[in-house]
């Protein structure tokens, strides 16, 4: 596991962070980055959207785009404790648990049933599915962070 370090400006710094040397696709991560930041902090307030598997896309994107940003993320009074728990192996919330499970469940059969026609895209589909529903009920569950 990396190692933290709280710098003076309130920033968390992880080592080592892989920055990407393409300017692209820092860029491109970036942007995807804060689009799961703003789609995860509406998830606080809608049960649908799953904060922290959206908080920790994001902070994947930061890690190998800006070490600034990622610091921040981790630093965030509110945003980092959900992201560090998982970081940490302490599991995750509950309510983010099921809210993760159930948009997986909501979002894949609309997607087989509707939008794929491809019977081996269907059953990946449904593979995928089954394995990160697997994936998350095996993962520890952490006491709520306060938001």
């Amino acid at each position: 596991m990396a190692s933290m370090q709280k710098l003076e400006d309130g920033l968390v710094k992880q080592h080592p962070v892989l920055i990407s040397h393409s300017t692209i696709l820092r860029l491109a991560l970036i942007i995807v980055g804060l689009a799961c930041t703003v789609l995860a902090l509406l998830g606080i307030f809608m049960p649908l959207l799953p904060t922290v598997p959206l908080l920790l896309l994001a902070a994947a994107c930061f890690a190998r785009s800006s070490e600034r940003i990622h610091g921040w993320l981790l630093g965030h009074p509110h945003l980092g404790p959900l992201i560090l728990n998982f970081q940490n192996g302490q599991g995750m919330p509950l309510r983010a648990k099921v809210s993760a499970i159930a948009l997986v469940w909501v979002t894949i059969p609309v997607s087989v049933l509707f939008f794929i026609p491809l019977l081996w895209v269907k059953v990946s589909l449904i593979v995928i599915g089954l394995s990160v529903t697997i994936y998350l009920l095996r993962m520890p569950i952490c006491a709520e962070v306060e938001k």
